[in-house]
């Protein structure tokens, strides 16, 4: 077995700088990564070892550059809820009598919940309009 080639090493760099892409979210990693896959390209092409450092730098600077500010201006809209925040302030109709137990049920986002009332006495009869104030496990909390 002779001296593994540089495109070689340089996929590993990229398979290891993905690894850390997949478990912490941080798309710099993926950045990088292609950049490495950049650097086994032009090493497959026959490019010195200048040459595949140049292009690592290269793509990896460009993509931070460019894609870097896209990626955390999509990230951060502060307005953009999921799973059951986004549940929370909006309406649903109740199906079967809530109170305070846990055994009543609302209509919410076109699902059937399990719902009990907020304050303690209070009742909503079915038809009714109520506001998610939280989602509590599988229960959904309404006033």
């Amino acid at each position: 077995m002779g001296p593994v080639d540089a495109w070689v090493w340089w996929l590993i760099a990229a398979v290891g700088l993905g690894i850390p892409l997949v478990i912490t979210a941080m798309p710099e990693f993926g950045m990088f990564a292609v950049g490495a896959l950049a650097g086994a390209a032009v090493s497959g092409l026959g490019g010195g070892v200048v040459a595949q450092v140049i292009a690592f730098v290269a793509v990896s600077v460009a993509l931070l550059v460019f894609v870097r500010p896209l990626a955390y201006r999509n990230r951060q809209h502060a307005g953009q809820r999921s799973g059951v925040d986004a549940l929370k302030g909006r309406q649903a109709v109740v199906l079967e009598r809530v109170d305070s137990g846990a055994d009543g049920r609302i209509k919410l986002a076109g699902e059937v919940w399990s719902a009990r009332s907020l304050e303690e006495g209070r009742v909503f009869d079915p038809g009714q309009q109520v506001d998610v104030v939280e989602i509590d496990g599988a229960t959904a909390v309404v006033m």
